[in-house]
This record gives C-alpha cells, sequence and structure tokens, in this order.
C-alpha cells in the first residue's frame, strides 16, 4: 500500500498513453521538497535514495523494500537519460527515464519518483529534506551524498546491505554473452 495519497489507479484510455505511472512521478522539484515539508510537518519520516535504475531487478526492489521499511514514505530520485550518460557512458541508460520512472512507480514500495539531471542529488536531497537516507552497501555511510544534509536535520543515514551477485552490469554482460554463445533466445 503507497502512503502517496495522489497514486491511486487512474482510468486508462484504449490506445497511445503517457508512460508515468499515476502522479508518484514527480518532475517538479518544488512539488518534492512540497512533500517532503508536508511529511517533517506531520511528523513522519520521508526515506530517500538515488540512482539509475536502469534496468530494474530483483536485487532493485530487494533494496527499495528495505529503504521503505526504514519510513512512512519513500522518495525515489532518478537520474535523467544525459545523467546517466555522463555517468555510465554513451551506451547507457539502455530504458529511458519515463520507462524507469514507470517500473519504479509500479513498486508498492515506491512513493514517489523524482528526476534529476545532475551527477548527484544533492541538490535534490537539500531541497525535499527528508529524514532518512540511504544507499546501497556499496556505499559507506560518510561517502554518501546528502548525508550532512539529512544529519543536519535530525534524520538518519544507511548503507543498506545489497543482494549479492544482483547488478544492471552483471545483468547487461550476462544477456551480451547470452547472445555471444547464440544460447539466448528472443
Amino acid at each position: 500500500m503507497t502512503d502517496n495519497p495522489e497514486a491511486t489507479p487512474r482510468a486508462r484510455r484504449l490506445g497511445r498513453r503517457q508512460v508515468t505511472p499515476d502522479k508518484k512521478f514527480i518532475r517538479d522539484w518544488t512539488r518534492a521538497a512540497e512533500v517532503g515539508r508536508i511529511y517533517r510537518r506531520k511528523g513522519r519520516r520521508l526515506v530517500f535514495t538515488n540512482g539509475c535504475f536502469d534496468l530494474v531487478h530483483a536485487g532493485h526492489v530487494d533494496y527499495l523494500e528495505k529503504a521503505r521499511r526504514l519510513g512512512d514514505g519513500l522518495m525515489v530520485g532518478v537520474n535523467t537519460d544525459a545523467s546517466v550518460r555522463r555517468l555510465k557512458g554513451p551506451r547507457r541508460p539502455v530504458t529511458p527515464l519515463d520507462q524507469r520512472a514507470f517500473v519504479l512507480g509500479g513498486l508498492g514500495c515506491v512513493d514517489y519518483v523524482v528526476p534529476f539531471d545532475q551527477d548527484t542529488p544533492a541538490r535534490l536531497i537539500k531541497a525535499v529534506g527528508p529524514m532518512v537516507l540511504c544507499k546501497g552497501g556499496d556505499w559507506p555511510v560518510d561517502r554518501i551524498v546528502g548525508r550532512e544534509t539529512v544529519v543536519a536535520l535530525g534524520g538518519e543515514v544507511y548503507s543498506l546491505e545489497l543482494v549479492p551477485g544482483l547488478s544492471t552490469r552483471g545483468l547487461i554482460e550476462r544477456i551480451i554473452e547470452l547472445h555471444k554463445t547464440g544460447d539466448g533466445t528472443d
């Protein structure tokens, strides 16, 4: 069940439809900041995490479910396509932003999805002011971007354990290998 009161199912028209789920996808940082203020004013804990989420896999879902359990709502900052290219190289992302946001928004543990075009989410975190910030276990707490902002608000920062052997890079390498050897099927 989602904590986002706006994220209710909506009627879908036949034919062409937009690839953004419900109202979980917040493109406007002003609205994202308002969500953060509402949570703080009500004494509720908004959790923030971020990433590229290029090919969402079981490791991502496990991580996002763990993150959601740390508070009352989960906001996911998602790198734009340009940001992913700068961080991961010219052949990424595999999946465009609107589709990545649609998949993330389709997860019950995710309440809000907010894109950011910078290489780090520092400015978005400062705007939103979450009370909980987390990243995957490959990030030591003292290196998590936005840590100072959240701690200054009296919040907490976590580095969450990842599922071993599950990564987007590993998934892409496996797909390439399967198709090189002819073991992959369409």
